[in-house]
């Protein structure tokens, strides 16, 4: 028995199993639109990061080895 499109048969198994939706980079977006948008996502994250650190004490951050 041979197996030469098992990986096919498979991708087409995951997305059935998904509903369709995978690897799907087209969002409508340039490449510069995407950049910003993850630029600002990225310093809410780390906004939201550091409040958190600055309210707990910062224990985990001064006693690293």
């Amino acid at each position: 028995m041979t197996r030469g499109n098992q990986r096919e048969k498979d991708r087409e198994r995951a997305a059935a199993r998904n509903g369709g939706k995978g690897k799907n980079k087209e969002d409508g977006l340039t490449p510069e639109q995407r950049r910003e948008r993850d630029a600002k996502a990225l310093q809410e994250k780390l906004a939201k990061k550091a409040a958190q650190g600055s309210g707990g004490g910062g224990a985990d951050s001064t006693n690293k080895k």
